[in-house]
């Protein structure tokens, strides 16, 4: 299953914004209350989007891919970045385990869909906390991914929220119909 150009627009405008919000809003938020979750919650946000929009493996890992990239390439130093393509490895691979259509559909299923996040964005804060942040402790490590793990679970909620409003406007609908006209 190759990505189609709908597949790849979709992971470029879903990179494109967490790069930016990334670049711009999140080392702010960072710098004023020392909460890591921000850059979780847009980026889990954006990774339930870009799976929900396309429904193909790679799709997720390709987005923290070219996030990590453009956000190395304006901030030289942001090498924690790593952590997130891990995460976003992790989440690609786990979405394709338990299946793209038992994820997407009632609200009880967009539960896995949470949970998935919440995982993800803590193995992104144990692999941040423990090379880049240099923690000292075991328990200062499980704290920070903790509060990752916090913006794992508010980004999966409004990405599901975001979801089902696009669902009900039949978004995806839109651009499936688009992909064959073309």
């Amino acid at each position: 299953m190759y990505l189609k150009s709908k597949d790849v627009a979709a992971v470029a405008t879903c990179s494109a914004l967490w790069a930016a919000l990334n670049i711009t809003i999140n080392p702010i938020f960072f710098q004023i209350t020392r909460m890591p979750f921000l850059c979780d919650l847009v980026g889990f946000m954006l990774l339930s989007l870009v799976v929900w929009w396309t429904r193909k493996p790679g799709a997720a890992s390709l987005t923290g891919l070219l996030v990590a990239a453009l956000t190395l390439i304006v901030r030289p130093g942001a090498f924690h970045m790593l952590g997130f393509v891990a995460a976003s490895t992790i989440f690609d691979l786990s979405t394709m385990r338990v299946g793209y259509n038992r994820i997407f559909g009632s609200y009880r299923k967009y539960s896995i869909l949470v949970v998935i996040s919440i995982a993800c964005a803590w193995v992104a804060g144990l692999i941040i906390g423990s090379f880049f942040m240099n923690f000292k402790t075991l328990y200062a490590i499980l704290f920070f991914s903790g509060l990752h793990a916090l913006g794992g679970l508010i980004g999966g909620a409004v990405g599901t929220v975001l979801i089902q409003a696009l669902s009900i406007r039949k978004v995806q609908t839109i651009f499936a119909e688009a992909s064959i006209g073309s």
